[in-house]
């Protein structure tokens, strides 16, 4: 068995960094626009949002860039964690399995496809 590869773990854990950035704006203002309206809570009675670009632009427009960002540190420790080992353990196993089948000389199907056809041969 060869060495652990590091790779597959640190661009998993940079790639789940980099989506949530790009995606935690959008995760906040969908949060919003599910909690208006709640009469539990006599903050959120108040409808101020008409849609998600309308949510997306009022809360830039009046409480600034970086609003949009508010709460995101715990949102990338858990990608960080997540991402890292979730990546990093699947790229590893998926390396290990196919070293093996290619070590007994057997061929490895990538898609349903190709194993379809290798079935039928």
């Amino acid at each position: 068995m060869s060495a652990l590869n590091w790779k597959p773990f640190v661009y998993g854990g940079l790639a789940s960094l980099v989506a949530e950035f790009g995606t935690f704006p959008v995760d906040l203002t969908k949060t919003r626009l599910q909690v208006q309206g709640q009469s539990i809570d006599a903050r959120f009675r108040e409808i101020k949002y008409r849609g998600m670009f309308h949510a997306l632009f009022r809360i830039y427009k009046e409480e600034g860039i970086l609003a949009l960002y508010s709460g995101i540190a715990p949102a990338l420790l858990r990608q960080a964690s997540y991402g890292t080992i979730k990546i990093g353990i699947y790229q590893s196993l998926k390396r290990l399995f196919v070293d093996r089948l290619e070590g007994l000389g057997l061929p490895v199907a990538w898609s349903p496809l190709e194993s379809t056809a290798m079935r039928r041969c």
